[in-house]
């Protein structure tokens, strides 16, 4: 007995291909599709294979600390030299991030759960306090502002000198980026909120950016307050000046993290779903 597919079957199976090999060309398409950057703006690759890289930190001798964010213990942070040698600087962490520089010192937080901030100095690991999913870390050189990837997580400040922990912002839905700027405004993210905040010591805080693709990490800087998003695909870089223009300045990212800069005032941004390091200059303006 012959097995004949009736016509509607037939036309069913032909769009069910159709449809397939689309969304195949759309998945290839978003995995390998370039990164581009606004006019103006250029980028490169600064290092590649780092894999699961996430917080970044200039160590003030011409290097940088890099984080691995790997989960149960087997996260650590390297260390980057000017000579471009790789070298472990501390092991046995759960999804380590949001890095600082402090007092000669190197603060990380562990976003594996409950875990201790770790202040790396003179080659030893000193807890601060414990929090759940530290993924933010900021500091004005005094104390110390962290925020919870949690649900309900904390903007938490901390001060070092007196063991004081303060909770400024309860709450939160998944908080991932906190950026102090020069002149003690405090920016905070919720990634599934999609948005950025503006702390308030009273009254409500300020939404300065909203409808965002998963927004991490934040830096303020004199150029504007920087935001990364935290997507698998299409992630994208982004810059708010201080008259409130949002700015895209590089697209189609995948995973961005941490962006950091540099003294000459380009930036360096870890790219995690592609394990590299990319390094964002502006282009001199032609005369």
């Amino acid at each position: 007995m012959s097995l004949t597919l009736k016509p509607y079957w037939r036309s069913a199976l032909v769009l069910l291909g159709c449809a397939s090999l689309l969304y195949l060309i759309y998945a290839s398409w978003r995995q390998y599709y370039p990164v581009n950057t606004a006019s103006g703006w250029e980028v490169q690759v600064y290092r590649d294979d780092i894999a699961m890289v996430s917080a970044l930190a200039l160590d003030g001798k011409g290097g940088l600390y890099v984080s691995q964010e790997i989960s149960d213990g087997r996260g650590k942070i390297l260390e980057l030299k000017a000579d471009g040698s790789l070298s472990d600087a501390l092991i046995g962490l759960s999804k380590p991030d949001g890095q600082v520089m402090f007092r000669d010192g190197l603060v990380t937080g562990q976003e594996g759960g409950t875990l201790p901030v770790l202040w790396l100095r003179h080659g030893k690991a000193e807890t601060l306090f414990a929090a759940t999913n530290v993924e933010g870390i900021a500091t004005d050189g005094q104390v110390l502002y962290a925020i919870e990837d949690a649900r309900p997580g904390r903007l938490l400040r901390f001060a070092p000198d007196s063991g004081e922990l303060t909770v400024l912002r309860a709450g939160l839905d998944d908080g991932e980026g906190v950026s102090l700027c020069a002149d003690g405004r405090l920016f905070y993210t919720e990634k599934r909120k999609g948005w950025v905040k503006l702390w308030q010591a009273d009254g409500p805080d300020i939404v300065v950016a909203d409808g965002l693709n998963a927004p991490g990490y934040l830096q303020c800087t004199a150029d504007g307050l920087w935001i990364t998003e935290d997507a698998t695909h299409l992630a994208r870089v982004l810059l708010l000046d201080a008259a409130g223009k949002l700015e895209v300045v590089v697209k189609h990212l995948r995973s961005a993290q941490t962006i950091i800069p540099l003294a000459s005032g380009s930036y360096l941004l870890a790219e995690q779903g592609r394990r590299r390091i990319l390094k964002i200059d502006r282009l001199a303006a032609k005369s």
